[in-house]
């Protein structure tokens, strides 16, 4: 186990590496050039140079390298040119906005899709399970702008229930808080629920066949006690899994639904900055959000090791 968790590790810390590079790499394709962003009209050659120099940007690809991830390491992600704003303060504020809404957004995922899922699979191919199966397959066929809009007018506009857009910090008040983020929330849950209803409803249906289920059913367990105790671990494999590509891709790629509510999250600030020119914001917004989505993986394919050995084996 130990031998198996330092492999991850490793692979996990290589990885970490090769997107620190893409990131920064990738920056310098952008167009436009930052000294005449931050200069506008007093950019002349003179100002220029001095300004290159003072951002350390008249040096080889290597020393800028070099230089970004020791001040990575020292906890410095550099600062915006426009705002002097530092990156690790944007940061301070979108990413208590990302996590809320992943976990808002995947805690209702799940108490609809298992339950669903539950239900379809103990009656595969009768009414309920094809009504399911229908409903979650016009919802991925739903796409998060497409779904925004739609809940902004039913539920903040006709029915003036929630506020359309804005965000309103927990340490304000609980309930204004949840009529924040209920929208952008289900939103981001309704392609969740069609994918983590499929899987296990799949997975359900194959271990409701296994030998060791007709065994306790012959013992005259119920039903309730066999899905419990019996089936629901050894279903959720493919669950989990689906999470984790899930999760981070929702904590990465939830700009859309940022830009639309007016959420100032990870997305927001990174398509905010590209469109400035504001390089250092990208580097850093951009490092962020790809290491977390290959953390969240790392967490969640540990825990399937954990559940199930034989990945561990294999």
């Amino acid at each position: 186990m130990l031998r198996f968790v330092a492999n991850r590790l490793l692979q996990l810390v290589v990885i970490c590496f090769l997107i620190s590079i893409f990131a920064f790499l990738l920056v310098h394709l952008l167009p436009g050039d930052p000294a005449k962003t931050i200069l506008g009209p007093n950019d002349t050659p003179a100002n220029h140079a001095i300004l290159l120099k003072q951002l350390g940007l008249n040096k080889g690809l290597v020393s800028q390298y070099a230089t970004w991830i020791i001040n990575i390491f020292h906890g410095n992600l550099g600062a915006s040119f426009l705002t002097k704003e530092s990156v690790t303060t944007s940061l301070g504020v979108a990413v208590p906005i990302d996590l809320e809404l992943v976990i808002v957004s995947q805690v209702l995922a799940l108490i609809v899709a298992i339950p669903m899922a539950l239900l379809a699979a103990l009656r595969p191919n009768r009414a309920f399970d094809r009504i399911a199966t229908t409903s979650t397959f016009g919802m991925l066929s739903l796409p998060t702008f497409v779904a925004g809009p739609l809940l902004v007018l039913l539920f903040a506009v006709t029915l003036k229930w929630v506020p359309a857009t804005g965000f309103v910090r927990l340490s304000q008040g609980f309930g204004a808080n949840l009529k924040s983020v209920i929208l952008p929330s289900v939103a981001l849950a309704i392609g969740s629920v069609t994918v983590y209803y499929r899987l296990l409803r799949a997975d359900l249906i194959a271990t409701l066949q296994e030998d060791f289920v007709t065994m306790a059913r012959s013992k005259g367990l119920s039903t309730r006690y066999i899905l419990v105790r019996h089936v629901m671990r050894p279903s959720s494999f493919s669950l989990l899994a689906g999470a984790g590509i899930t999760i981070g891709t929702l904590f990465t790629g939830a700009f859309v639904v940022e830009i639309l509510f007016q959420l100032p999250g990870i997305g927001y600030q990174l398509v905010s900055a590209i469109y400035a020119n504001d390089y250092l914001v990208v580097q850093g917004m951009a490092l962020v959000a790809a290491v977390a989505f290959v953390v969240v993986n790392f967490a969640i394919d540990f825990l399937l090791t954990v559940l199930d050995p034989r990945v561990r084996r294999g």
